[in-house]
């Protein structure tokens, strides 16, 4: 189990690197696939992959990508197109529990509604980070935050781990854990900083990057357990098997998806 962990994980890492460094459509396009497969794992919960809630979900991923990709070309202001799709999206969803009723309950038409934003929009803040100017330097921020939190949090728990954090929901978290991961992604934001400016002349604010780091840290903790929560709410181990020893795309990505739209808020005001 460890080798193929090992294996997968070296193999994300690579695939990530090309991905991200490339940036433009071929980001873009990974991202949307990933989103795609993250919001079927996630539909799997409450058994509406392939039902209408699910369908009309994908559908709207899709748009949202469309007009994400095309939005320096649509009329107006943009945020009213995207705000316009997402009263669509709605609207068609509790179409879907009108018009269906009652094959479909309230909790299944609100995930569907809710994977969309959970896994699509919040994915795709990888790819806006990736077109900021500087871009290119800032968006590893975002895996910096979450896998180095969780990396530090895991080693400070294992040493000196005493009160737990979420003792129900996840028993070997503790709070002595994640402040060390929080000081530990900032310690790490703080020499990635560094590194950038001296490897690649970004002129990156190193005070900057410590507060994103521990600001990145602190809620791709919350994405940890927001995910294992609803895990354990459905007793499910994992969302699914793509990834050989660590699960589906929402298991490995559970911290992402929250720190990159944070990521993306902070770099531009910070």
């Amino acid at each position: 189990m460890f080798k193929t962990r090992l294996l997968s994980g070296i193999l994300l890492v690579i695939i990530a690197l090309i991905t991200v460094i490339t940036g433009g459509n071929l980001l873009f396009l990974v991202l949307l696939a990933v989103s795609l497969i993250g919001m079927t794992e996630l539909y799997k919960v409450f058994g509406i992959e392939k039902k209408p809630p699910g369908i009309i979900g994908y559908l709207f991923a899709l748009l949202y990508y469309g007009l994400l990709y095309f939005e320096p070309l649509l009329p107006g202001e943009s945020l009213n197109w995207f705000m316009m799709s997402f009263m669509a999206f709605l609207i068609c969803q509790m179409a879907v529990l009108v018009f269906a009723y009652p094959r479909y309950n309230t909790q299944q038409i609100m995930a569907a509604f809710f994977g969309m934003f959970y896994v699509a929009v919040m994915l795709s803040y990888i790819y806006q980070i990736r077109i900021l100017p500087g871009g290119i330097f800032t968006v590893w921020l975002v895996f910096v935050c979450s896998w180095g939190c969780d990396t530090c949090a895991y080693c400070v728990g294992m040493l000196i781990g005493k009160h737990k954090m979420a003792p129900i929901l996840s028993p070997k978290k503790s709070v002595e854990g994640g402040i060390g991961g929080i000081l530990g992604a900032a310690l790490i934001g703080v020499l990635y900083g560094l590194a950038i400016n001296y490897w690649g002349d970004a002129g990156a604010d190193v005070l900057s990057y410590a507060v994103i780091g521990a600001a990145g840290g602190a809620i791709s903790q919350i994405g940890d357990l927001a995910a294992s929560a609803i895990k354990r709410y459905h007793n499910i181990k994992d969302y699914g098997k793509l990834i050989p020893g660590h699960g589906g795309i929402l298991d490995r990505f559970d911290s992402v998806i929250f720190t990159a739209p944070i990521i993306y808020y902070l770099a531009i005001m910070l």
